[in-house]
């Protein structure tokens, strides 16, 4: 085979903004600290004492306890998207880039979005129901921020759908995604190992990522009502004068798509086991974009 062929494209991991939902997650994380963060210096500027303010804010935004949750209900969905500092935050992006990027690669983008609310969703539950359990451990007053959970279940969904993948830093030196996992998995449970509870939170974000996989091998989307609310709502505010020619350009994907839908499932799952022997890079131009159209039809 050619040296040509295992050359790092560069925009492997990095498509067009539109089709890149892991680079979307990461600009509304970071959004979201910054705008988390400006709120807190306004209000010490204008004299609400510390306390008051960590009060207001956390109160709002971080999953609390089971006994005040029924007063927080939205923080179910709005807990994973603040991190309490910025080196917290540049350590998560770092890991969901690693491990998103891989998942997006392999079942399409519009899979990682979904992936990442349930997990947020079904890790919080996790947290908040262990609570109930007459135990003294799992008594808690501590309110809970980061999206540990969806970190967790980008782990699971990759190693589920590909085991033997490694991610290349280079033409030559690259690394199994199982060792990057176990890296992983190892740093933030030593982080957690005075927390028992966020054990059971990030238990169930790694039961999301395991479970979105075997239904998609099963044939199911479990994300696809997601995206036909967001399609709902751009048409609703789409001019008049521009939806024929929307339609006109969803009629010309669909028919794309079509023309290509005689690519056998045994020639996707070819090139899917050549990248976990040898990588993405290894593959030729004509699998890359086998690959390609067939994540943009899940």
């Amino acid at each position: 085979m050619s040296t040509k062929a295992y050359k790092r494209s560069p925009s492997a991991f990095l498509p067009a903004y539109n089709n890149n939902a892991v680079l979307q997650l990461i600009i509304a994380c970071g959004v979201a600290f910054v705008l988390y963060h400006l709120v807190e210096a306004i209000l010490w500027i204008v004299g609400v004492p510390k306390g008051e303010v960590q009060q207001m804010l956390v109160g709002n935004v971080a999953l609390p306890p089971v006994a005040v949750y029924k007063h927080k209900w939205w923080t179910l969905l709005t807990y994973g998207l603040v991190d309490k500092d910025f080196f917290r935050l540049l350590s998560n992006m770092i890991w969901l880039y690693c491990f998103g990027s891989v998942v997006q690669s392999l079942v399409g983008y519009r899979q990682v979005i979904p992936i990442f609310i349930y997990s947020l969703v079904v890790g919080g539950i996790f947290f908040l129901l262990i609570q109930l359990v007459p135990v003294q451990a799992f008594n808690s007053s501590s309110y809970v921020l980061g999206t540990q959970a969806a970190l967790v279940a980008f782990v699971s969904a990759s190693v589920t759908i590909a085991p033997r993948y490694r991610l290349y830093f280079g033409q030559y030196f690259s690394v199994p995604i199982l060792v990057l996992a176990g890296i992983f998995v190892l740093l933030i449970f030593l982080g957690i190992s005075d927390q028992p509870l966020l054990f059971f939170m990030l238990l169930g974000g790694g039961l999301v990522g395991f479970i979105y996989v075997r239904l998609l091998r099963a044939g199911y989307r479990p994300g696809d009502w997601m995206y036909s609310i967001f399609a709902s709502m751009e048409r609703a505010v789409t001019p008049d004068d521009m939806r024929p020619r929307s339609s006109r350009r969803r009629r010309e994907v669909l028919d794309h798509a079509h023309s290509h839908s005689s690519v056998s499932q045994k020639r996707i799952d070819d090139i899917l086991d050549k990248i976990n022997r040898h990588g993405y890079n290894s593959l030729s131009n004509e699998e890359k974009e086998i690959l390609m159209k067939a994540s943009k039809e899940n």
